[in-house]
């Protein structure tokens, strides 16, 4: 959600400490241009801070890069969780994953999932930030999960994992594409996976409940009857 951070012309950088400069303009270049196309010089000179302040903070860019992508990390699924929650029900709040990232692929400053763009532009047997992205991936299915459960799904972890490649997809192609349509077409498939997962144990539990009253209402009879 690098939208939620002020543009440079915005702060007053008499006021903002030397840190949080520095993290707010490298989450901008990073989020826009890349991590590695971005140099340390620019990151500085954005920050309006000297070359000594960043390595004196963070010690080197992987330090700062490995903070961008923590705070980045928090800030989204807070605002992504804040986002689902509106629902009333379990299964609203599943429904509403799609019409949510809808509403952040459609921002002017979107440029897809810091994490996925990290990971896909650093060697692949990197641990570090692979180790980063997967604590964030594990936070948003879990969160996911626990809510397919709740909806009454019998494999919710494989449910929220299905959920998960989805919105791992809609998000890369909203990038490529910049069409904010693709939340769509996602939310399609995952309105199909519910209903799949989710609707046979409502009725499941519609027809216990029937069953249910159906004896408690032959046991009237009976008690009735000797009476």
């Amino acid at each position: 959600m690098t939208d939620a951070i002020p543009q440079a012309a915005e702060i007053n950088v008499a006021v903002v400490a030397p840190r949080d400069r520095l993290m707010d303009a490298a989450t901008r270049l990073f989020c826009k241009n890349g991590i590695n196309s971005t140099g340390i010089d620019a990151i500085v000179s954005e920050a309006g801070t000297a070359k000594t302040t960043l390595y004196k903070i963070f010690k080197s860019k992987s330090e700062l890069v490995e903070a961008v992508l923590e705070a980045e990390g928090r800030t989204w699924r807070g605002w992504f969780i804040a986002g689902i929650e509106t629902g009333k029900t379990p299964r609203e709040k599943l429904d509403s994953i799609f019409p949510v990232l809808k509403k952040w692929f459609g921002e002017e400053g979107y440029y897809g999932c810091v994490f996925i763009n990290a990971v896909g532009e650093h060697p692949k047997d990197e641990t570090r930030l692979r180790a980063i992205t997967m604590a964030h991936k594990s936070f948003v299915l879990s969160h996911i999960a626990g809510l397919a459960r709740a909806a009454g799904a019998a494999k919710p972890d494989f449910l929220a994992h299905q959920i998960g490649l989805l919105m791992d997809g809609a998000i890369v192609a909203a990038m490529v594409t910049r069409d904010p349509a693709v939340a769509d077409a996602a939310g399609t498939a995952a309105q199909a996976l519910l209903d799949k997962a989710c609707g046979r144990a409502v009725a499941r539990r519609a027809r216990r409940s029937a069953l249910q009253g159906d004896a408690a209402a032959l046991a009237r009879e009976s008690l009735s009857a000797v009476d």
